[in-house]
């Protein structure tokens, strides 16, 4: 007979503990290295990217992308014709927590100032207003799922977090729909402002 504690509570005979399943296993699809560019382009078929119905959920990772230009926020955008144009009309919402190093400030907080309603401009995602100093960058993740899907819109979530100007963290949130019932075969990430100066951003499919 085993005891096992739960809470302080004791629980008789019990010898295991069933394993979590269904979180999926992710899938390396393409990685790509930001070195002052104007834009980072993920393009079904393109330079060996899938973003087609493999898979019914895909996950965008940043990893420290870093700005040329002062306070620029990182943001996005889809195509429905294999990147010839991106601006399909979006809807979304965008808060945010924030703390300078200084203490002077701590909020939380609903930005209305980066949430679309039927917009065809980029999203802002991840940690707002990124320094372009040497120690500033921000780093997260975007979910978009089933993007080839012809039937329903195209949900995405993301979160990040930056180190801005201020100087001070801000833990970004953003979520919404892509409004279309095309299939999306790329999507583009860009700065606000001037270049993506370093960083890398990983494509990988959930299984």
């Amino acid at each position: 007979m085993s005891i096992v504690k739960l809470n302080n509570n004791g629980v008789k005979n019990a010898t295991a503990f069933g394993s979590i399943t269904g979180l999926g296993n992710l899938i390396l699809i393409k990685k790509q290295t930001a070195s002052g560019s104007a834009s980072v382009s993920f393009v079904d078929g393109a330079s060996s990217v899938v973003l087609d119905n493999t898979y019914k959920e895909y996950i965008f990772y940043f990893n420290n992308i870093h700005p040329a230009t002062n306070s620029a926020n990182l943001q996005f955008q889809a195509s429905t014709n294999t990147g010839s144009s991106y601006g399909i009309a979006i809807t979304s919402t965008y808060f945010q927590a924030q703390h300078a190093e200084d203490d002077s400030e701590a909020a939380l907080e609903y930005d209305s100032g980066s949430d679309l309603a039927q917009s065809t401009n980029f999203q802002t995602i991840l940690g707002k207003e990124v320094g372009n100093g040497n120690d500033n960058s921000t780093s997260g993740f975007m979910h978009l799922f089933d993007p080839s899907n012809t039937t329903f819109v195209k949900h995405f979530i993301s979160r990040g977090n930056c180190l801005d100007a201020g100087p001070m963290t801000r833990d970004g949130y953003a979520a919404g729909y892509v409004n279309t019932t095309s299939a999306i075969d790329a999507i583009q990430f860009k700065m606000s402002s001037g270049n993506m100066d370093a960083g890398t951003i990983s494509l990988y499919g959930v299984v």
